[in-house]
């Protein structure tokens, strides 16, 4: 049998492992090929740990303020987003701009005196003291300083200090200044409204959407105001200019709508401007038409006489004893003109008389005089959306002493707004009308309205009303085509536990038209100054009277009301159309 070499068979390669070799190295290639490969597959592997590790980081520096925003949330208030505030026609009054603050995270920092001495020679106002004992504390975070500028924040930036960060933050601006600064208000630090409509915000529901992280975009809806600002602007500008020609020690006016009691303007000054809340502590600058409660005087005669003639008991034509001064006891009322003789209704009011106020008030009795004033809503803390309201100040013991006095504005201190309320109801047919700061229609309005006047009533008091621009002490506010009314007041200040006759509050409250009032303007001039163009005298005809004139004269056209001419007087117009009516 002959012997054979046997047959060397090489084993198959799988498929898979040709496949995989082949896309791998190519076909024949050797083994120095082989071994480059492998290495070039250990670096792309590193390479990619590497990759994932760095993108970590860069997650992590990006939302370290995320992360800083949380740790605020729980230990220290971030100011969060506020709607807009604006006026009747759109303009912004009040909104949120992004402002960035700077924070530190004292367990990060390294070197702490170092990094104290390079942020407060950034920032020289920082206080050394404080920020070394923000940073040595055991917090994770801390507020370093609020709202500085993009330049400081580039600057902090570059000093590259570990643990020392940024958040931007909303902060609140005024566009307008001291424009409305007291209905506006301001807000604190945190972007908490603490004054003024802006605090009303906070207390109407958006406090609550903040602390349920519901307002923290800027998507929230404007917040629209009755405020008109173009006749903000004129009323302002009339006021600072009387202010500084009667060297008064503060001014202040209001424009209402009688109709619907929106408050259309609303000046008090000296004002300040929400931008720098420093100057709102100033205990000067309140809000003296809400804060305030000041006794009227004479203006508050129109609710004297809308009493009387509203009870049935007298008419225009009723005669009141004045030929001489009223005794009560140890006291002694004067007329400033007095006529020697008695005068009718009418003429207690064109003559601004005193003891005929006081003898009408007299007539109807103390208990009808205080409820009648309790109707129009003068004895009670008058309650608008201006968290700042003051209490009238109102006699514990009313006697028929007091009724004498009220009835001429004197011995009762009320807020000016709430006396405007009183007028507005005498004026626009007898409904009494909660003021308000936001818009509403004229349904709506009379939809909360209060029936306090018979309409009559109203008429007779707005002929009374344009017969003093006529013939009585608002002649110098008879501004041509308006066809206005109004009702002057000087009330004495209280000096030293006596009236003072050199210190006096003048008012003037003015309706416009007077056949068909559409809004109220009130004047008020505090401790104004005799000059020789007003021959010595400091009552309300000679300054706050011209004041009024002034600021109807600039507010009519942007209110919308068209100016008429050779209009008959008040007896024909007003008198004849009421009587012809009823």
């Amino acid at each position: 049998m002959t012997g054979s070499a046997p047959n060397t068979v090489k084993p198959t390669e799988p498929w898979r492992q040709r496949l995989i070799r082949s896309l791998l190295y190519g076909r024949n290639v050797d083994r120095a090929a082989k071994a480059r490969a492998r290495v070039g597959l250990a670096i792309l592997a590193f390479a990619a740990i590497y990759a994932v590790i760095g993108g970590r980081l860069v997650m992590f520096a990006i939302g370290a303020d995320n992360h800083a925003a949380r740790r605020t949330a729980a230990q220290d208030a971030i100011a969060t987003a506020r709607p807009d505030i604006v006026d009747r026609n759109g303009e912004v009054l009040a909104t949120d701009v992004k402002s960035p603050s700077l924070f530190g995270e004292p367990r990060r920092i390294i070197d702490k005196d170092e990094a104290i001495e390079l942020l407060t020679a950034t920032l020289p106002d920082l206080d050394t003291g404080e920020v070394r004992e923000r940073l040595s504390s055991k917090k994770g975070f801390v507020w370093l300083k609020r709202e500085i500028t993009p330049k400081q924040q580039q600057q902090i930036h570059r000093l590259g200090i570990p643990g020392i960060g940024f958040l931007r933050e909303n902060k609140r601006v005024y566009p307008t200044g001291a424009e409305v600064a007291h209905l506006i208000g301001l807000v604190n630090i945190d972007n908490q409204g603490i004054a003024g409509m802006e605090k009303w915000l906070d207390n109407n529901g958006l406090a609550d959407l903040h602390r349920a992280g519901f307002a923290t975009d800027r998507l929230q809806r404007p917040v629209e105001l009755s405020i008109d600002l173009r006749v903000e602007h004129a009323l302002r500008d009339e006021l600072l200019k009387a202010k500084d020609k009667y060297k008064a020690k503060a001014a202040s006016g209001l424009v209402s709508n009688v109709k619907t009691g929106e408050i259309v303007a609303m000046v008090s000054l000296p004002d300040f401007d929400p931008n720098n809340p420093k100057e709102a502590h100033d205990p000067d600058r309140i809000n003296r038409l809400t804060t305030g409660v000041y006794e009227m005087g004479s203006t508050f005669k129109a609710l004297t006489l809308a009493m009387a003639l509203d009870s049935g008991k007298a008419n225009l034509n009723t005669p009141f004893d004045a030929r001489g001064a009223l005794h009560y006891g140890k006291f002694t009322i004067h007329d400033t003109h007095p006529l020697g003789r008695s005068i009718s209704l009418s003429e207690v009011f064109t003559f601004s008389s005193n003891v005929g106020a006081a003898r009408i008030a007299l007539a109807q009795g103390v208990e009808a005089h205080k409820a009648f004033l309790k109707k129009l809503g003068q004895l009670d803390r008058l309650r608008t959306e201006l968290p700042e309201s003051a209490s009238p100040i109102v006699p514990k013991r009313w006697s028929e002493l007091n009724t004498i006095t009220i009835a001429f504005g004197h011995g009762i201190a009320v807020a000016p707004l709430q006396a405007v309320m009183g007028i507005n109801a005498v004026m626009n047919g007898g409904y009494l009308i909660p003021p308000t700061f936001l818009k509403r229609s004229e349904a709506e309005a009379r939809a909360i309205a209060k029936k306090v006047l018979k309409s009559e009533t109203s008429d007779k008091m707005r002929y009374l009303m344009r017969l003093n621009a006529e013939i009585g002490t608002a002649k110098q506010a008879d501004v041509k085509g308006y066809y206005i009314g109004g009702k002057t007041g000087t009330s004495e200040k209280v000096v030293g536990g006596r009236y003072s006759k050199k210190q006096v509050l003048n008012s003037f409250t003015a309706i416009m038209p007077a056949d068909n009032p559409q809004f109220q303007v009130l004047v008020m001039l505090d401790e104004p100054k005799p000059l020789p163009e007003t021959h010595g005298f400091i009552t309300s005809g000679w300054n706050a009277v011209p004041t009024g004139g002034k600021v109807i004269a600039r507010i009519a056209p942007l209110l919308g009301v068209e100016p008429r001419f050779d209009l008959p007087p008040s007896e024909r117009l007003i008198l004849a159309a009421s009587r012809g009516s009823q």
